[in-house]
C-alpha cells in the first residue's frame, strides 16, 4: 500500500515541449490549506496539475467517516480519471498545504492525450500504478494490524517527505492524528494507542501537527512483520 505515486510524476516525465503545450492550455489557481479542490462525485471533468504543495485525495465512508487514499504533490495530476471516461468523480481533494495549480478543462486535456501518444501511455501507467495501490490497501485492511499499517504509513512519510535534522526526520506535511488514522482505514483512538509505544521507546516524536522519525528502521521491521510490537510502559 502506498499513499504516494509509485512512478515519476506525470508532469516531470512529459516532454518539455509536450509540458510547455500542457501548462498553456490552462489557467493558474491557488488552493488554501484546507480548500476543496475536487468533490467526490461531481460531474466537473477538469484536471489539476499541481506546480507546488501538497493535496489530500479521499472518500467518504459508508459510517460518515473519511478515508484517505493518496497524497499528491508537486508534478501530479489528479482529475484525470473523471475527465478521461467523463464519469463523477471517484474521490475527493483537499488542499493540504497551499497549492498553486494549473486547471486544465476536461475536453483540452483529452485532446492533448489524443494527439500525444507517449503522453496516454503515462496516464494509462499512473492509473494502473494506483489500481494496484488500492488492491494493495485492501489486502492491508484485510490482514495487517492497526500498528503494521501505521508504521508501514510512517516509514513512507519519512521516505518521501521527511527531511533529516539533529533531531531525527521531521515530516513537513501537517497530518494530524486524526488523518494517519484515515490514512491507515483505523480510528483516531487506536492510532493514538499504536502511537503510545512508539513514542515511549523514542522512535517516534509527536506534536501539534509535528512528526519526528528518530529511528525508522524498526519501523520498517514492524512493518513488514518481522518484529514484536514494542510494549508501553504501564500507567
Amino acid at each position: 500500500m502506498s499513499l504516494f505515486g509509485q512512478d515519476l510524476p506525470f508532469l516531470d516525465a512529459l516532454a518539455p515541449q509536450d509540458l510547455r503545450d500542457l501548462l498553456a492550455a490552462g489557467t493558474t489557481r491557488r488552493y488554501r490549506p484546507g480548500e476543496t479542490m475536487l468533490r467526490e462525485r461531481d460531474s466537473t471533468t477538469f484536471v489539476l496539475a499541481l506546480r507546488s504543495g501538497w493535496s489530500v485525495v479521499s472518500v467518504d465512508t459508508e459510517r460518515g467517516a473519511r478515508l484517505i487514499l493518496a497524497l499528491r504533490g508537486p508534478g501530479e495530476v489528479v482529475g484525470d480519471l473523471a475527465a478521461v471516461d467523463q464519469g463523477p468523480r471517484s474521490a475527493s481533494v483537499t488542499a493540504l498545504s497551499t497549492v498553486d495549480a494549473v486547471v486544465l478543462p476536461g475536453e483540452r486535456f483529452r485532446r492533448f492525450l489524443a494527439a500525444r501518444p507517449a503522453a496516454t501511455a503515462l496516464i494509462m501507467r499512473q492509473l494502473t500504478s494506483r489500481l494496484r495501490s488500492a488492491d494493495g490497501e485492501r489486502r492491508a485492511l484485510a490482514s495487517e494490524t492497526v500498528l503494521q499499517r501505521l508504521a508501514a504509513r510512517l516509514v513512507e512519510l519519512v521516505e518521501r517527505a521527511g527531511r533529516p535534522t539533529a533531531q531525527g526526520t521531521v515530516v513537513d506535511l501537517p497530518l494530524p492524528q486524526h488523518d494517519l488514522a484515515s490514512a491507515i482505514g483505523a480510528t483516531r483512538e487506536a492510532v493514538a494507542k499504536a502511537l503510545r509505544p512508539l513514542r515511549e521507546q523514542g522512535l517516534v516524536e509527536t506534536g501539534n501537527r509535528r512528526l519526528v522519525i528518530t529511528d525508522a528502521e524498526p519501523l520498517r521491521l514492524l512493518a513488514a512483520g518481522r518484529a514484536a510490537p514494542p510494549v508501553g510502559r504501564s500507567s
